[in-house]
């Protein structure tokens, strides 16, 4: 009887270990929607924890498929319609008669302007950690001081809500609409 039981359980775990991940599925293929796309658009709600405060940005985005950005700020008013870009090499604003001030976040590495280069270099070639239906994890690089992006997904596979993390902080969310490819 014994041996039943343990057979049964090593064929249950072969056939788990077998089944198809439906999750990893949806992140591959979102990773080459986008790159196979020529660009995509989005609109982006940033709030960003500095540990003394928080503060809120929103900005409409273009970007191509190796993730270089193009945005224009639409909150805070104060700030609307400085635009700017951001690529691996560094990044350009534009406006006028406006002095911009926004602190870095982590160890002078990111500010909340960069969020859209972020989201899109990691959803293009980051480290994805682990999947779950609607879900997916991705750590920008294969580094300790790597940042972690825990993105949730619409009903259609884009992504919806991003929380990121440094050092186990969640220091940026984002959240996304018309997430759209073209």
């Amino acid at each position: 009887m014994k041996r039943w039981v343990w057979l049964l359980v090593c064929v249950g775990l072969l056939i788990g270990c077998a089944k198809k991940n439906d999750a990893m599925d949806d992140a591959l293929v979102l990773r080459s929607a986008i790159m196979g796309a020529k660009c995509c658009s989005f609109s982006l709600e940033i709030t960003a924890d500095y540990g003394d405060g928080i503060y809120e940005f929103a900005m409409d985005c273009i970007s191509d498929s190796q993730g270089n950005v193009n945005f224009a700020v639409t909150y805070p008013q104060t700030i609307a319609g400085i635009t700017g870009s951001i690529t691996a090499d560094g990044g350009k604003l534009t406006f006028d008669d406006t002095a911009l001030y926004i602190p870095m976040l982590t160890d002078d590495q990111i500010t909340p302007v960069s969020a859209p280069w972020i989201l899109m270099r990691t959803l293009l070639g980051g480290c994805i950690t682990s999947c779950a239906q609607g879900r997916i994890t991705i750590d920008d690089r294969y580094e300790d001081d790597a940042l972690k992006l825990d993105i949730q997904l619409t009903a259609t596979g884009m992504p919806d809500t991003v929380d990121v993390y440094w050092k186990n902080r969640r220091i940026l969310v984002l959240k996304i609409t018309s997430f759209v490819l073209s």
